[in-house]
């Protein structure tokens, strides 16, 4: 089978994909070791480049995601981090799917066939028929099981309507934003009480700075492979000393990746919320901030030399969206614009993290540290980027 294309990094918009296609086989031992069932077709196969993904709807018309990550990126461990979150949400009725996952940890790397018991260390998370039975004699490990774990997801309701969408894009119109933005200060409700302690420094993951050394050095401190590849830069002379003042804002685990390809749509209103990859426990605004950084801001014609087309009514309608479900307090009003030019700093080092130690690609993680990681600090110190943040602090303050 011919891998289809996903999106590239840098170079080209397109690009051959690092992980192989999802394969049948795959696809129906995944699903028999978590749900059951059996597949009936794959009806489409997703673009992002970090994972293999295919939606597929079984003989019974149930609908799932399967999702196939290296288990060096995220184990079962890794995994039940965000499934708890997923589930503390659910249960206060925010629209996420329920998940199971299966395959490796760092101690048992095992994916069954169809119809072999699930062995300990390798269990089914986050469902409530998840269980472990005991395995037997057999210890033969597939080749692919060793290196990759499975998400299975029930598919959420509603419209898939941003899938083909590169993930930077602006929402299709004001509503969606509005919509994306009030759903995101339900988010923030909801996850109080969740107390889980903050994730371990692992590969793409986003995390809280208050100033843009010190998320230099705590990354520097705790990636071995990002401190070398630093260590042949003067990344002092080059990253300006951006500071925001982080008193008064209160710790909460948050979504981590806020734009429209992670939501599904039912019209204007947003019917499920997808992907909790970067789940992490930093704060509802540095969320907000990054959903306003995802999708407000032309990255990809920046980096070509183009304008930013800034979409200033997207900003407006995101931030009033949310404030009608969750009112910012005057500390995050004041420190929202002082975040902007922070919030991409600590995903991007740890995806220079991940090209280095698991993708084993020194060109893409170049591109990410100059055009992904300097570029968007650099646009920040541009008359275009004072503005916006002059806009976000006007109208986070009505």
């Amino acid at each position: 089978m011919a891998d289809a294309q996903v999106f590239g990094m840098g170079d080209e918009p397109l690009a051959a994909p690092t992980w192989p296609t999802l394969t049948e086989d795959e696809i129906a031992r995944a699903l028999a070791a978590t749900w059951g069932g059996s597949p009936a077709a794959i009806e489409w196969r997703g673009m992002r480049p970090l994972s293999s993904t295919a939606g597929v709807r079984l003989t019974s018309g149930e609908q799932f995601v399967v999702k196939r990550m290296p288990v060096a990126l995220r184990d079962t461990v890794a995994l039940g981090e965000e499934h708890r979150f997923m589930a503390h949400l659910r249960d206060r009725r925010i629209p996420v799917p329920e998940v199971r996952a299966i395959g490796a940890s760092r101690s048992r790397r095992h994916l069954p066939r169809s119809g072999e018991p699930i062995a300990p260390g390798t269990e089914a998370t986050s469902g409530p028929r998840a269980s472990s039975r005991a395995q037997g004699d057999d210890e033969t490990v597939d080749s692919a099981a060793d290196r990759f774990v499975y998400e299975v997801h029930r598919a959420g309701s509603g419209s898939d309507r941003y899938r083909a969408d590169f993930s930077w894009s602006p929402y299709r119109d004001l509503g969606d934003a509005m919509a994306a933005g009030a759903t995101l200060g339900r988010l923030h409700v909801a996850a109080a009480g969740f107390d889980a302690p903050a994730r371990p420094a692992r590969p793409l993951l986003a995390s809280l700075h208050g100033d843009a050394v010190g998320a230099f050095e705590w990354h520097i401190a705790r990636r071995p492979a990002v401190a070398r590849f630093l260590g042949n830069r003067d990344w002092r002379a080059e990253v300006r000393d951006w500071r925001a003042d982080l008193t008064g804002v209160v710790p909460l685990w948050t979504q981590g990746d806020w734009h429209g390809t992670n939501l599904l749509w039912n019209h204007h209103e947003v019917s499920a919320v997808i992907d909790f990859g970067l789940a992490d426990r930093t704060t509802a605004v540095f969320d907000l901030a990054t959903a306003i950084e995802r999708t407000a801001v032309d990255w990809v014609s920046l980096r070509e030399g183009g304008p930013a087309h800034v979409r200033a009514d997207q900003i407006t309608a995101l931030i009033q969206g949310y404030q009608s479900t969750r009112p910012l307090s005057q500390a995050e009003r004041t420190l929202l614009p002082d975040l902007l030019p922070l919030v991409h700093i600590g995903y991007e080092l740890s995806e220079i993290d991940y090209f280095l130690t698991i993708a084993q690609d020194l060109r893409n993680a170049e591109i990410a540290y100059e055009d992904w990681l300097l570029g968007h600090l650099r646009w920040y110190d541009t008359a275009d980027g004072r503005d916006m943040r002059a806009l976000i602090r006007e109208v986070a303050a009505r």
